[in-house]
């Protein structure tokens, strides 16, 4: 018996929807309001601080000639497919495994769309301790780091019956 979309994993695709257009807003909102690189303090230990990342997490090859933007998209597409075929085969109950995994599509969408349309990554969110600065990431890197959190949660946890 073949699973509609509403007896499947893709019934929570709606969060995708709605976290990918928060990424969006947060992106265009950030480009619009601040300058390049100038924080706008929040907290002692958080800024706003707009940057550009055209390499990969933690800014790995953002010295390469461009061709890491084609590799990274593609790459994201790719394991879109993946989650997408992953979500068709859970079941709708099964709530901790498809949140996780549209957590991470969500994030693999919110950084190939800038990727694909900047050639960069647009990141913001700035934490930091004195003088020592976390790396700048965005709402798509934080949705990628709580889903993969949360699959292996899911992988340590599991039992096996």
């Amino acid at each position: 018996m073949r699973k509609g979309i509403f007896s499947s994993g893709l019934v929570w695709l709606w969060l995708v929807v709605l976290l990918v257009a928060v990424d969006r807003y947060s992106k265009f909102w950030v480009t619009h309001h601040l300058s390049f690189f100038e924080p706008f303090k929040i907290l002692p230990i958080f800024n706003l601080t707009l940057a550009y990342n055209t390499g990969a997490a933690f800014s790995f090859l953002h010295s390469a000639s461009g061709w890491q933007n084609w590799v990274l998209s593609s790459l994201a597409v790719i394991i879109s497919g993946g989650v997408l075929v992953w979500l068709s085969r859970l079941r709708a109950y099964e709530a901790w495994m498809s949140i996780a995994l549209c957590l991470i599509l969500t994030g693999a969408l919110g950084n190939a769309w800038d990727r694909l349309y900047y050639g960069y990554v647009v990141d913001f969110l700035d934490f930091h301790w004195g003088d020592w600065h976390f790396a700048i990431f965005n709402i798509a890197d934080t949705a990628i780091c709580i889903g993969a959190f949360m699959l292996f949660w899911e992988w340590v946890t599991h039992k096996q019956t």
